[in-house]
């Protein structure tokens, strides 16, 4: 019951997490010998786990972290030396707001593993606090949640470096400084390491930025701009009307919103923000979207393909034809009746299909209210380590933001997510959870540069389609548009098409095709790979 409510209230305030995740891996067959074994066995079973022991609390001059701890935890890593030569760099990637092991696969393949072994470098997961099992306090409470800042996992990621020693390895010093040092990181992680190279430069000699949120915002309307801009335009014309339909209704024309919510088969639903919340859902499939067949999402444009249809997808919604003619009128699409009645039909059977029947055909005995609401304090209450969800919350109720809101969206255009998504609603999550009632910190954050954010051999890697390059330095809002002159000192590259990180996903030999990976892909990290030896040569080099 918990899980699913949560996958859906942050769905539409986070970095969803979802597209993030890699899918188990399947069993392959492959002539390559040397990699059989390396790909034939999920990544969890094939990389022994690893733990350092890290300070809890690295600022006792900073009151933020009152009462102080002079403990340590056990901080998660992975890692694979399968490439290492004497000389080669430790490749560090931030596993970011989510638990380690779903970034393993990175290891067999994508960019950290084309980088390892370009440069006989090791590849290392390095799991971030207070994800996965990586946890310094007993339980997740507000007051043992305050070790929880972004800066305090950067010092967490610095003395890795210094501190690490691998297994297998014991003869060697593969710390930092005397070791080069180079990281990555996407969405989140991508900032993070960014940060991490302005602050600690002389521990990481490098960092490779990929759709990093450089710039914390509180109110993110734009996150869904990226979706009008290069979506389907019958799906998005569709979409910004039917949810204008919703909102007129449920703002304007009350007396109708106990019809709306029963068309949908939401009647259970007490609130109409919740209500608002649902049918806003499935737009936000756009980030999922990824190049790799294993890890992509095909809701967005299953849901366009819904909504867009000329027919009904499903022959039983004729029956609500009727009350959906009432609806456009009440909602002020009197002369669009003849263009919009199929597509409301269709999203009401998408709705139906996915939200509705999956709730009141499981076996949990759930109402509607306990699956989708977001005013549920009782269950904000809970605070146990089993309560995972709550730690990106945490962070973006005190520091981040980005809460992706419909409200927020000037008056003189149509937004693609109802107006009642509001920063008030969007935030209850930050009251309720964790007793926050105002904005986050956003200057913890953009203090390291934000959109400006620039510094020798740091990265900057974004998708030209991303929903969060609005918070990247490629966004038209950072200073000249979001254009710069790339060098090897400092790349800045813009993936043709891509989304979100696309040159962290990789493919197996056997699974590569004429189109997969897709150019605009191969080519970047084609120059992630060049502009990194390069850096590992400055560094032999002794340059500063």
């Amino acid at each position: 019951m918990a899980s699913q409510r949560v996958v859906l209230i942050l769905l539409l305030l986070v970095v969803a997490v979802r597209s993030l995740t890699s899918k188990p891996l399947q069993k392959r067959v492959t002539l390559d010998s040397r990699h059989l074994l390396r790909r034939d066995v999920d990544p969890t079973a094939l990389y022994t786990e690893h733990n350092i022991s890290v300070p809890i609390d690295y600022f006792h001059n900073d009151t933020l972290y009152e009462p102080h701890s002079n403990g340590t935890f056990p901080l998660r890593y992975w890692f694979d030396a399968s490439y290492y030569k004497d000389g080669g760099p430790v490749i560090v990637l931030q596993s970011g707001e989510t638990d380690g092991t779903d970034r393993l696969p990175f290891l067999q393949k994508g960019l950290l593993h084309q980088l390892a072994q370009a440069t006989n470098g090791i590849g290392v997961i390095l799991e971030h606090r207070y994800y996965g099992t990586s946890f310094p306090t007993p339980d997740l409470s507000t007051e043992n949640l305050r070790f929880l800042t972004t800066d305090q996992a950067l010092a967490d990621m610095a003395y890795f470096a210094q501190n690490v020693v691998f297994e297998g390895l014991e003869d060697r010093n593969l710390t930092a400084p005397e070791t080069a040092y180079f990281g990555y990181g996407g969405s989140y992680a991508g900032a993070f390491v960014a940060f991490l190279r302005v602050l600690y430069p002389d521990v990481y000699y490098g960092t490779i930025s990929s759709s990093g949120v450089t710039e914390a915002i509180w109110d993110f309307w734009r996150y869904y701009e990226p979706v009008r801009e290069y979506g389907p335009p019958d799906c998005i014309s569709k979409q910004t009307k039917l949810i204008n339909v919703v909102d007129n209704i449920l703002r304007n024309n009350t007396k109708y919103t106990s019809q709306l919510k029963s068309a949908f088969g939401l009647e259970g639903l007490t609130y109409d923000d919740d209500f608002a919340q649902v049918l806003s859902t499935p737009i936000g499939g756009w980030q999922g979207r990824n190049w790799d067949p294993e890890v992509n999402d095909p809701s967005f444009y299953e849901y366009c393909s819904n909504i867009t249809s000329p027919t009904l997808v499903n022959n039983s919604t004729a029956n609500a034809t009727t009350t959906v003619h009432q609806l456009l009128l009440a909602g002020g699409y009197s002369d669009s009746i003849c263009t919009l009645t199929t597509p409301m039909l269709n999203f009401i059977n998408y709705i139906k299909k996915n939200f509705v029947t999956p709730v009141l055909e499981s076996d949990e005995d759930r109402t509607l209210d306990q699956a989708y609401s977001t005013h549920n304090t009782t269950f904000y209450s809970l605070d146990d380590l089993s309560q995972n969800w709550r730690s990106w919350p945490y962070q973006y109720c005190t520091q981040w933001g980005y809460l992706q809101t419909g409200s927020g969206v000037p008056s003189n255009e149509l937004p693609l997510v109802s107006r009642l998504l509001t920063l008030e609603y969007n935030s209850l999550i930050c009251r309720y959870a964790f007793n926050i009632t105002t904005p986050p910190d956003t200057d913890a954050i953009n203090k390291y540069g934000g959109f400006n954010i620039s510094y020798p051999r740091l990265a900057i890697v974004d998708g030209e389609q991303d929903p969060w390059r609005g918070a990247s330095p490629h966004s038209v809002q950072a200073p000249n548009g979001g254009n710069r002159t790339s060098t090897i000192e400092e790349p800045f590259l813009l993936i043709e098409g891509g989304v979100h990180h696309w040159d962290e996903n990789g493919l197996f030999p056997n699974e590569t095709t004429s189109t997969l990976p897709p150019e605009p892909v191969k080519e970047v990290q084609a120059q992630e790979v060049e502009f990194v030896k390069a850096w590992l040569q400055e560094f032999k080099e002794g340059k500063p």
